[in-house]
């Protein structure tokens, strides 16, 4: 059974409702779009500037020969998946058709079911639309399934886009066409069984002879239809080279499309209507989506709705199984009253009460661990009920974590009265809803109070007009959608260019993990300029990724506007702009670069990406000068020293001036300082001290991280991997003692005397807690898999899943440093000496 937990199934304060659905059957037909992404953005991102900007495409052809049959190869697949899709769409057309003869038969009879008028209103040009897309596939089929890398059919999508007239005349009827539906179904009880009912044809291939779609829900099939055609132009060509025949035809089809999207989002979306504003104007929904609401101390889910003129904050009420969902409205602000307090005149709110990182890294590793579950269930062939249990786990896991992690506060202040405080993890979403009302607040509007039975009515609407249907966590992926990457995006920001003025600028990088977004790198303030040079690179870890957003600042240097509140981000955002994180085109061993325009300024950037697997391996160094990739016994003989040279000075640094640094050895440095000293130890160049330094803090504890990191084997040992994996999983605490003493004894003495050394050294960063933040727990997460970790050849006699490995292992590496870090002193000799341990064979 599929299993997918809605909003639908969970209320706002995650107590779970039953739900049951007839199979098949669709509450409301309307896109379900990412919970980013409003369905406008395909048509209206090309004027806002908040739009996403495609791919730029000119380069395509030029990567040889290689790169250009790759990108025909995927043209291939693209096409494919489109065709397969306009063949559903025919068949859910075909089954619109089928009721429209026999209904037009009875209406000259003496009791017709419906009148001629009322079936032309219904249907009223879903013959024509049938009629192009039939004609579309049958030229395109042949073409596809003969395929041809010089084949063309850029003149199709052309044709196509030519004729999507007819849909304007089917939108500007929609609205009319399904009340009309809607009254005659009331009335009449023969065309209420066929309209609630109607067979659709499976596709050719698969089990399903039919399956079975309200009138309705088909009815809203072509509006849907010309946004994924959009989609799909979008994707075509950016896998077709610049020099290819069907490059111009297919380019014209997308602006023609485009346009005609925007003409009729601009119009009318037929599903936005609401009751009417004071003005006697429909009332739109123009943004929803789920936000944490902070509400008499406790976090709560809330599904907000932007409706024209109004801000309303609902939740979802607990329903009995089989009756129809309905919105419970908490509160609600005319945007006449709705201002955004500053963060000075936001003193009295109350303070945001923070989860430590260390309690949401544990949950992410639990979810992680129960999703490499549920994959070995699936491979076993496990019991589906076993599954459900796990997804249902797995479920109750990340709604707590997207409860909890948010800490960016968004404040909200009725101005007769009463404030509000929402909680986001991305202020690239706060600023979209900020910019969102701001837009409405430029209009004329009246200020207003709602009667009960208008606000009734309002939230009574939400549950058809709504565009974000699930809960964005995982768990409500289906399992054929991209479950995104995991891994290490490397992103090199590199300058940004187009602002009219000189300010002091600089970049932050989101990404989406866990179904939300949160923020993971920034550059340093580039100083009094209309053209940003940063250039730094970042290593950024991707769980289940999808998308990297870019976000533009100018840094804000007036005390009275810096917060006390450490989330509230004060700076302006001068642009924003985000790109798909597409695999095929991400996973390859070459730099990327890519531009990101938003609000007239121009970000260009870099990437390239590491799948987990690639960066689990330690590569050992072929020289064996340096020291980074070197045997550590090779490097304290070769120095005539108990640590190596390199482990010394950085935690000496560390010490000196990093100790009270927030995040020290969490927050990532900029990768080309890190490389810069790497090269300077290699080297063992006389001015490695002046450059310490002078380097930033960041860079030095990266530095140290990934001499550990690229060590040719573990600094705990290959050999006593899978001993100390036993030994944590020990229950009894004297044996696990005398197991984890004895592991330490076994160590060859350089690992032992340097893994000590590093263990007074963090235990002495977290005794700064209250400063820098960083608990033990959190050391042993950054430490843990860097110390422990096995090597290539043995980690590959375990290695199943890269995501896999990394759940169970990860959370057992972190584990076995936790022990030692919160075991009392250790010292080498008492160690060395101490006989009252008994020696095992390891």
């Amino acid at each position: 059974a599929d299993f997918n937990y809605g909003a639908d199934e969970y209320d706002a304060e995650g107590n779970e409702e039953p739900k049951a659905l007839p199979e098949g059957s669709e509450t409301m037909p309307y896109i379900d779009e990412s919970p980013t992404m409003s369905p406008q953005l395909s048509a209206r991102g090309q004027e806002s500037g908040d739009g996403v900007s495609p791919t730029p495409t000119d380069g395509l052809g030029t990567g040889g020969e290689r790169d250009a049959g790759k990108g025909l190869e995927m043209r291939k697949l693209v096409l494919s998946g489109f065709l397969a899709s306009e063949e559903i769409y025919i068949n859910q057309l075909e089954a619109l058709l089928l009721p429209m003869k026999p209904l037009k038969a009875t209406a000259t009879t003496s009791q017709p079911v419906l009148t001629l008028q009322q079936i032309e209103t219904i249907f009223y040009k879903i013959q024509d639309i049938y009629e192009i897309h039939k004609e579309f596939y049958d030229s395109l089929c042949p073409k596809v399934q003969q395929w041809d890398s010089n084949v063309t059919m850029g003149h199709l999508f052309q044709k196509l886009a030519s004729q999507l007239g007819v849909y304007k005349a089917f939108v500007d009827n929609y609205k009319i066409a399904l009340e009309t539906a809607e009254k005659c179904s009331q009335s009449n009880y023969q065309f209420q069984k066929i309209s609630e009912e109607l067979k659709v044809k499976g596709p050719k291939d698969s089990k399903e002879s039919h399956t079975s779609v309200t009138m309705e829900a088909l009815l809203y099939k072509p509006i849907d239809r010309v946004t994924r055609s959009t989609l799909v132009l979008h994707d075509l060509l950016k896998h077709t080279p610049a020099d290819h025949p069907d490059y111009p035809l297919l380019q014209d089809a997308l602006r023609i499309s485009q346009n005609f999207l925007s003409s009729i989002n601009e119009d009318i979306d037929p599903r936005r209507t609401a009751v009417t504003t004071p003005k006697g104007e429909t009332r739109q929904l123009v943004k929803d989506g789920f936000l944490v609401e902070l509400s008499e101390g406790s976090r709560k889910l809330r599904h907000v709705f932007l409706f024209t003129d109004v801000l309303l904050c609902a939740k979802l009420k607990k329903t009995a199984v089989g009756k129809h969902q309905q919105y419970d409205c908490k509160w609600y602000v005319p945007l006449a009253d709705l201002v955004f307090p500053s963060p000075e005149e936001s003193e009295h709110c109350p303070q945001v009460h923070v989860i430590p990182d260390h309690e949401l890294e544990d949950m992410k590793m639990k979810i992680s661990a129960i999703k490499s579950e549920v994959q070995k269930e699936k491979a076993n062939k496990g019991q589906s009920r076993a599954i459900e249990r796990l997804k249902k786990k797995m479920f109750e896991n990340e709604f707590w974590l997207l409860l909890n992690s948010p800490a960016i506060p968004f404040r909200i202040h009725n101005r007769n009265g009463k404030s509000y405080l929402f909680l986001l993890s991305s202020d690239y979403e706060r600023s979209e809803w900020r910019e969102a009302i701001q837009r409405l607040q430029k209009k004329d509007l009246q200020a207003f109070v709602l009667s009960s039975v208008e606000l009734q009515v309002l939230t009574g609407s939400c549950f058809k007009l709504r565009t974000v249907h699930n809960i964005p966590v995982t768990s409500n992926k289906d399992d054929d959608e991209s479950p995104g990457l995991y891994g290490f995006l490397h992103v090199i920001v590199h300058s940004a260019k187009g602002f009219k003025q000189s300010a002091n600028l600089y970049c932050t990088l989101e990404v989406d993990s866990f179904g939300y977004f949160v923020s993971k790198a920034k550059t340093r303030v580039f100083r009094d300029t209309t053209e940003p040079q940063w250039n730094e690179e970042f290593e950024i870890e991707l769980e289940g990724s999808q998308s990297l957003r870019i976000l533009c600042y100018e840094k804000c240097y007036d005390k009275t506007k810096i917060n006390k509140d450490n989330n509230e981000i004060v700076d302006k955002i001068m642009g924003k702009g985000q790109i798909q994180l597409d695999p095929q085109a991400v996973q390859t061993k070459n730099w990327h670069m890519d531009v990101i325009e938003m609000n007239g300024i121009k970000v260009e950037f870099s990437m390239k990406f590491t799948s987990r697997d690639m960066s689990l391996k330690r590569t050992p160094s072929k020289k064996q000068t340096g020291v980074f990739g070197v045997k550590i016994s090779v490097v304290t003989k070769r120095e005539r020293s108990k640590v190596p040279y390199i482990v010394r000075q950085c935690i000496e640094e560390v010490e000196k001036r990093g100790i009270e640094e927030v995040g020290i050895y969490r927050i990532s440095g900029v990768a080309t300082d890190i490389q810069a000293l790497k090269a300077v130890f290699d080297a063992n160049n006389k001015d490695i001290l002046v450059m310490l330094s002078d380097m930033d803090i960041n860079a030095i504890a990266g530095t140290l991280k990934l001499y550990f990191r690229e060590l040719p084997e573990p600094l705990l040992t290959d050999r006593l991997y899978p001993a100390f994996m036993e030994g944590i999983a020990l229950s009894d605490p004297a044996a696990k003692e005398n197991c984890m003493m004895h592991l330490l004894r076994s160590l060859p003495d350089p690992n032992l005397i340097t893994f000590l050394f590093l263990l007074e050294h963090l235990k002495r960063v977290a005794e700064k807690e209250p400063i820098n933040k960083m608990s033990l727990h959190n050391l042993a997460t950054v430490f843990g898999p860097t110390l422990l970790r096995p090597s290539e050849g043995e980690s590959k006699a375990h290695l199943t899943l890269a995501s896999d490995i990394w759940s169970h292992d990860v959370m057992a590496q972190v584990q076995v440093l936790l022990y030692y870090l919160q075991h009392p002193p250790i010292s080498f000799t008492e160690l060395k000496r101490n006989t009252l341990y008994f020696s095992t064979d390891v």
